[in-house]
């Protein structure tokens, strides 16, 4: 049997662009097979994904054999249905399959391949130098344990070929690699990820939060994604950021405006010898729309003006009025000493929209009053925002960084459930969780990040957008999504990712926003 229904994409698969796609979770993902395979006629959902395969292989314009490995599972079945219809499209093939398939779909896909005159081995080549592509359908989403044996040597392989001449492609997700968490399903002893690393992965009927957060960014590759003519899920549980998400929040730039009406922000934080991350901060917001910026150091040597940027309006704290602000910056440099915790308890008092970073979640996580203070807010709508990186969540959380990077989706979830706040856990594949539910994993973003002061520029540009009055989630949403869109745009332009710098940041982001926004 074959199929040929298209799609609902103009294309058997497609990246996901900029379009904020749902993100199915393992649960979400069998709710969907299950209700289509009982629609449809039998062996119709792996012979779409093994075609979809195949035609991606055939798109890429390699005229070069494809060697693919297959698993005892579906994904395996999958796997053979791709050779069959490479081979049937006159590309060569071979499959390498060292445990026969098992379950009946797999079995028929089996058989569609020897018709085709696939040749079949349990055998793995002494070289892949003769293969242009080399394809991954091991296990896919089915693995629940290390890889051993033979799929352990196959694996370690694939990826020693992803990271020099690369064309390694996962069918659904790369074997060893958690679809719901990003994490692999298992570690050597020097911590290394053991799954396959590929360069491609074309994953099947929807997007998985493990290919975009954690282990799973690397381990990926390029995503493409093929319904298999599967509709989406009404209402998923996790979403991947995009500008659909945030976009309509941002205020309009009519010509009857002033500076009042996109806000004034007060970053805080420059303890003494600290002043340069409150500064960044405030020069991110500055090139992010806010109308006013200033910066409120509790230090004593703080300067008197910005002299690159003239327009920050710079004080000493005890010599400012918090309460004249739209929204609060609150955190950067600092520092724990009684001095900052007696404002951070006075700024927790403040009617205004605030978000809180560094310092301040450290501050947060060691005092329980201050916590409860947090959620309080939290219950009567005034929702702060929390940016942690790994380990001030786990502080937050009482737990540890290796629990947290375990399943990052579960750990901010639980961080906006504690704090009754929005929960923006930094790292590769950022993840924002509210209180109500939603959740999702930012797409953006590289190692050009990966440098002192990213954090604080990214607390500027939230709060700038908080005193713009965009709601908690979305100014969230919208900073985390900016600013690595700002690091790969500056790395595509040759800037990173070595040697970007913090600062290099803002004017890159204030570009992206008016062409995203404001286009002329």
């Amino acid at each position: 049997m074959t199929d040929s229904a298209s799609n609902s994409l103009t294309s058997p698969y497609a990246e996901p662009g900029d379009r904020a796609i749902a993100l199915l979770t393992l649960d979400e993902l069998r709710t969907l097979e299950h209700r289509a395979a009982a629609a449809l006629p039998p062996d119709t959902l792996m012979a779409r994904a093994g075609a979809a395969a195949a035609q991606f292989i055939v798109d890429s314009g390699s005229q070069r054999p494809v060697w693919i490995v297959a698993g005892p599972g579906n994904n395996g079945g999958d796997a053979l249905v791709m050779a069959a219809r490479l081979k049937q499209a006159g590309v060569e093939v071979q499959v390498c399959m060292p445990v026969e398939v098992k379950p009946g779909d797999a079995r028929w896909a089996l058989n569609e391949a020897r018709q085709a005159g696939v040749k079949i081995t349990a055998d793995v080549p002494a070289s892949f130098d003769d293969f242009g592509w080399l394809a991954d359908g091991m296990f896919g989403i089915g693995l629940g344990r290390p890889l051993e044996g033979v799929f352990a040597e196959v694996a370690a392989r694939l990826s020693k070929r992803s990271k020099s001449s690369g064309n390694v492609l996962a069918l659904d997700i790369a074997s060893g690699l958690s679809s719901d968490t990003g994490e692999p399903v298992s570690r050597s002893n020097d911590g290394r990820a053991q799954a396959v690393r590929a360069t491609h992965t074309i994953t099947f009927i929807g997007g998985k939060p493990g290919l975009f957060t954690g282990d799973g960014r690397d381990l990926s590759g390029k995503v493409y994604i093929a319904d298999l003519g599967i509709g989406p899920l009404a209402q998923p549980s996790v979403v991947l950021n995009a500008p659909p998400l945030f976009g309509p929040h941002f205020p309009p730039r009519d010509f009857a405006t002033n500076k009042g009406t996109f806000g004034t922000l007060a970053v805080i934080g420059g303890d003494t010898g600290m002043c340069g991350a409150p500064i960044l901060a405030a020069r991110m917001a500055l090139y992010s729309g806010a109308g006013k910026v200033n910066v409120a150091f509790i230090g004593t040597d703080s300067p008197p003006y910005d002299p690159p940027h003239p327009e920050l309006m710079l004080h000493h704290i005890d010599q400012f009025s918090l309460d004249k602000m739209d929204a609060l910056a609150v955190g950067c440099g600092m520092g724990q000493s009684d001095r900052a915790k007696k404002v951070l308890t006075d700024v927790l008092a403040l009617d205004v929209a605030k978000l809180f970073d560094a310092d301040a979640l450290n501050l947060i996580s060691s005092d329980e009053i201050l916590a409860g203070k947090v959620a309080e807010r939290g219950t009567r709508g005034d929702l702060c925002v929390l940016t942690p990186h790994p380990l001030e969540a786990a502080r937050l959380l009482g737990s540890d960084v290796k629990k947290v990077q375990a399943d990052r989706i579960a750990a901010a979830r639980q961080l906006a459930a504690r704090y009754t706040a929005v929960a923006v856990l930094k790292g590769t594949g950022t993840i924002v969780a509210s209180p109500d539910g939603r959740v999702s994993v930012n797409p953006t973003g590289n190692a050009a990040l990966a440098t002192g002061g990213t954090g604080d520029v990214l607390g500027g540009l939230i709060g700038a957008l908080l005193a713009q009055r965009l709601p908690a989630y979305e100014a969230a949403l919208a900073g985390v999504y900016l600013h690595g869109l700002a690091a790969e745009t500056l790395t595509g332009e040759g800037q990173g990712p070595a040697g970007l710098t913090a600062g290099e940041l803002a004017p890159k982001v204030r570009a992206l926003i008016n062409r995203l926004f404001y286009p002329t």
